[in-house]
């Protein structure tokens, strides 16, 4: 590993305060008893009150004045000021604590402890005097420098790649991002809380699943040794859940984890969090009534408010939101009539249109592709798009009273499809020969097509009663809430290729072949990280180049000879 001169320095520094009998990694409980923000919103002079302050944090930065010092620690909740003063910290003869410890052996992104009183500076600013601190863990890695002028941030970690790659130090530097993941958070407890008032069991079911089913996706394969077969993970946790509702729970939810091996975008990750959840004795004009609830009460929640800035649009999340059908909203917005059109019809206009179809897609599959490319754009405010095609639904009731359709809504805001709910179809009879049809585009090439779950089929023999079911993206909803446009802003840790790390030799195996010590971080300087790179390198441009490498890196040592390089090299 390649360590920059700061890594190398505060590595030096660790050892340092090992020699004075400072463990920079202590194990004890650090007694923290208020966070900064709490200071800084309550703290009051004339009641002398934070008297007998304990926080701990990371140092943000430092202004280091002689005797006297200020310091920046930010903790969980924020940043406050720290004043240090000498004497304070080192009343007896000895200093060293204040004048090598503090000043030269502490660095910023160091985590420290520190016990003091509140007080207020000249200049107004509520600060914290230490009268202790306790390094509570040294970091070996300096953090990016982040730098204001005259009111702005330029931030040495905005690449969107590092950021997401390393979200630890994004979280760090970047203190806005964890008020997107504090949302989230809200957002799942606040529709926890209603459920959990209205009755419903949360409920945990299998991530491993023998049967993809549940969604039209293509899944993650894997194996199970012992019992030797093949396992996916799950794309859906829809039949489960409804195995629930046979079982006689009257309302069963489930925040859970999904994967579909399909691409990647800024509006999908093949890791995504889905709510699911299930009612009995209802059908899908309740559920777009409860989900209009839902939206509005978790703006409410969030924001005070249930209109919101998105983007360049004002969305307004209160309720009643309009219903529009599939084939209506085709017409409104592309003026194509499809259900007076055959599927060849269908499919040629399409196909004028630019668009990728081809004969494996049914007329239900082109309706859809047709719908996406004329209509999605523009359901920029809370929309559901109701009574889909039969052939797009395996799982979903008949239409009550429109032959060919079926009982189901999907909720579109912005552009983005936000929910998919149904009238759940429970005839086990139906629900087979749905399978089956299913079988058949997967004959027919379709990977994305349902596999036959006879287990889920014997439950509906048992009887599920009438039901009404939802699907949720909790990632699309988080993004809504907090107006980010890239799903990649509101995931932890999002999916992305391996960190491509390049391979460097040992020390020891430089030494192996003769390299002093002390000229093996000038050689990785000049690109030089392994011993098949030195073997193919030229001798004389080696020498030349350790000649420049000794200014630069300061290095106090006499200049190798030609002969000697040479022989690193042969």
């Amino acid at each position: 590993m390649i360590l920059s001169e700061q890594e190398q320095l505060r590595r030096q520094k660790r050892q340092e305060l090992m020699a004075m009998g400072i463990d920079p990694y202590p194990a004890a409980e650090y007694p923290v008893n208020v966070h900064s923000a709490e200071i800084l919103a309550n703290y009051v002079p004339e009641k002398a009150n934070y008297q007998e302050v304990v926080l701990a944090g990371r140092l943000m930065g430092f202004r280091i004045m002689g005797n006297a010092s200020f310091a920046e620690l930010q903790d969980a909740e924020g940043r406050i000021q720290l004043y240090f003063r000498r004497d304070d910290l080192c009343p007896g003869e000895d200093k060293t604590l204040y004048n090598t410890v503090f000043k030269k052996l502490l660095d910023i992104g160091d985590i420290i402890g520190i016990k003091g009183y509140a007080f207020t500076t000249q200049v107004g600013e509520i600060s914290v005097h230490v009268l202790e601190f306790t390094l509570l863990s040294k970091a070996l890695r300096p953090l990016p420098v982040v730098k204001e002028a005259e009111g702005q941030t330029y931030d040495a970690f905005s690449d969107p790649e590092m950021r997401y790659r390393q979200r630890y130090v994004d979280l760090i530097v970047n203190p806005q991002v964890k008020d997107i993941f504090i949302k989230r958070a809200k957002i799942v407890s606040t529709m926890r809380s209603m459920f959990d008032a209205r009755g419903w069991l949360e409920v945990e079911t299998p991530v491993l699943q023998a049967v993809h089913g549940g969604a039209a996706a293509r899944p993650f394969n894997t194996h199970h040794n012992t019992l030797d077969m093949p396992l996916y993970l799950r794309i859906a946790n829809e039949l489960y859940l409804k195995r629930l509702i046979v079982g006689g729970f009257d309302g069963v939810y489930e925040f859970g984890k999904m994967f579909r091996n399909e691409g990647m975008d800024r509006t999908h990750n093949p890791e995504f969090t889905s709510l699911e959840f299930y009612v009995a004795y209802k059908d899908y004009h309740w559920m777009m009534d409860l989900t209009e609830t839902i939206f509005q009460t978790v703006a409410q929640t969030l924001h005070g408010q249930t209109k919101l800035k998105v983007g360049d649009n004002e969305i307004e999340f209160a309720g009643p939101y309009p219903r529009l059908t599939i084939s209506g909203a085709i017409q409104q917005y592309a003026g194509v009539d499809v259900d007076a059109m055959s599927e060849d019809e269908l499919r040629k206009h399409c196909q004028g249109l630019g668009m990728d179809v081809d004969t494996q897609m049914g007329k239900g599959k082109l309706i859809d592709e047709l719908f996406g490319e004329t209509v999605e754009a523009n359901l920029i405010q809370p929309t559901f798009i109701t009574d889909y095609p039969v052939e797009m639904s395996p799982l979903t009731k008949k239409h009550r009273s429109k032959e060919g359709l079926v009982e189901r809504f999907e909720l579109f805001v912005n552009g983005k499809e936000i929910a998919n709910a149904y009238s759940e179809l429970n005839d086990p009879i139906d629900q087979k020969e749905r399978f089956e049809d299913q079988l058949r585009l997967a004959e027919k090439g379709d990977d994305e097509a349902m596999a036959m779950d006879y287990d889920f089929l014997r439950s509906l023999e048992y009887a599920m009663p009438p039901t009404s079911g939802i699907g949720i993206g909790i990632d699309r909803l988080t993004m809504l809430m907090t107006n980010q446009v890239s799903i990649q802003e509101v995931l932890f840790f999002p999916q992305m290729r391996p960190e491509v790390i390049k391979e460097v030799s040992s020390d020891s195996e430089f030494a192996s072949v003769g390299v002093p010590e002390i000229w093996i971080p000038a050689l990785q300087k000049m690109g030089i990280l392994t011993l098949a790179q030195l073997k193919e390198a030229n001798p004389n441009k080696v020498f030349n180049d350790l000649g420049g490498m000794r200014k630069k890196l300061k290095i106090d040592a006499a200049m190798p000879t030609k002969d000697e390089v040479v022989a690193w090299i042969a």
